[in-house]
């Protein structure tokens, strides 16, 4: 038996198929199938297995980085957290810092 699929590869089809059904149901769709799934993994690893599982993929990333990367990718958090707690405290309509009346 001859089964023949036409001259697209696995690859391209998978590829075609996701960006059909990208167009049909649009980001929201995978930001729900993608929520659904974490879920679901969180339920059957339960709250150690999943930190065990975050501890594992900071230990690969700090692998792939090496000290001084990983390192440097602290700091980059660092400042950005520096900056948005800047950024909270900055005032509004026109208020000075410090000014609680």
């Amino acid at each position: 038996m001859d089964d023949k699929r036409g001259d697209m590869t696995v690859r391209q089809a998978g590829q075609k198929g996701g960006t059909s059904t990208a167009g049909k149901h649009g980001a929201s769709f995978y930001r729900e199938i993608g929520k659904r799934g974490g879920q679901a993994r969180k339920g059957q690893l339960g709250t150690e297995g999943y930190a065990k599982l975050g501890r594992k993929g900071g230990e690969a990333r700090k692998t792939q980085l090496g000290s001084e990367g990983y390192a440097q990718l602290g700091r980059k958090g660092g400042r950005r957290v520096a900056e948005l707690i800047r950024r909270g405290k900055q005032p509004t309509n026109g208020e000075k810092t410090g000014d609680h009346r």
